[in-house]
């Protein structure tokens, strides 16, 4: 299975704007769903599905209540599935953490690391998780070594970030 984080698209099988109804259908594709303040528009505790994969996990906002306004994905475990998160042909999740950045600063995009653990590119829509959901090994700045969850959301979801600085 090859999943691809399509920022401010989406990711593959799930665009943004998708009604609810349908997320909740093709993530059950996935694994079993579980669906948290279905209909919830409000800002602390608005609409979620998550797929749960038997190797992986996706979360899927629905801000609104109505329509997938963003999807993060968690890196995979081990199991009978080879399944693969690319982004621009990097694997976000087999990648030491350091490079993926690397190679989107080359890419001429701002990456903001202003809280530990997670990096965002605002223009893009991409945010980063290196803070782990379950066991992983630890490198030696006390991380994983690799990006544990990738979020891609519309145009402007981390755009006010860059208004801060």
């Amino acid at each position: 299975m090859d999943i691809e984080p399509d920022p401010p698209n989406g990711i593959t099988g799930f665009p943004l704007g998708m009604p609810a109804e349908a997320v909740k259908t093709a993530a059950a594709r996935l694994g079993r769903v579980k669906v948290s303040n279905d209909g919830s528009a409000d800002r602390f505790r608005h609409m979620k599905v998550l797929a749960l994969h038997e190797q992986f996990e996706i979360v899927f906002l629905l801000e609104d209540g109505k329509t997938l306004t963003a999807a993060e994905v968690w890196g995979p475990r081990p199991g009978p599935e080879e399944i693969t998160v690319r982004f621009r042909g990097i694997d976000v999740f087999r990648t030491p953490a350091r490079q993926p950045v690397e190679q989107l600063e080359a890419m001429g995009l701002t990456v903001l690391h202003d809280e530990p653990g997670y990096w965002t590119v605002p223009c893009l829509s991409l945010g980063l998780a290196r803070v782990a959901g379950h066991d992983v090994p630890l490198g030696t700045d006390g991380e994983p070594p690799y990006f544990q969850a990738v979020l891609t959301g519309p145009a402007d979801y981390y755009d006010f970030l860059l208004a801060s600085r």
